[in-house]
């Protein structure tokens, strides 16, 4: 492979299994080969302004969430790592963002620390539920520029 092409792997990752499957994936397919950096990204949405009280509970409630997705995150860094990643080659990354778009705010993400490869779990749903409820892989598929896609089933 030529030097030139990024190697850069973000992973947009919850606690769902789907999520879980797409980290397994990426571990399975490129641990333990040597040049790939990967980043398991999770974006926090930030609630509406109105949602809390007050901002303590606010901050309470991002610090109880920020530490159950870190837990998360650790794990899908574990996994990357046994299954042949450099530790210095895995990183984490959640960030809080407001989100009327899950898909663009990941893209976003993507966009802002140039990454080659965006992968991420499909969901599952049926054409009904992708219909009314819409896709978060399915709009990154459809609009996605200057870097490749992997939805994991």
């Amino acid at each position: 492979m030529s030097p030139d092409v990024n190697r850069n792997i973000l992973i947009a990752a919850d606690e769902s299994e789907n999520a879980k499957r797409a980290v397994l994936y990426v571990a399975k397919l490129l641990g333990g080969i040597k040049g790939f950096k990967v980043t398991v990204l999770h974006v926090i949405r930030e609630p509406e302004e109105d949602y809390f009280p007050d901002d303590a509970q606010k901050d309470k409630w991002y610090r109880e969430y920020k530490a159950k997705t870190d837990k998360v995150l650790n794990d899908y860094s574990r996994m990357l790592i046994e299954a042949g990643f450099a530790p210095e080659d895995v990183s984490t990354r959640s960030t809080l963002r407001y989100c009327p778009s899950m898909a663009e705010c990941i893209l976003l993400e993507r966009d802002k620390l140039e990454y080659g490869t965006l992968v991420v779990g499909r969901k599952g749903l049926s054409r009904k539920e992708e219909f009314l409820f819409g896709s978060i892989s399915g709009k990154i598929v459809r609009t996605a520029r200057n870097c490749t896609v992997w939805v994991v089933e």
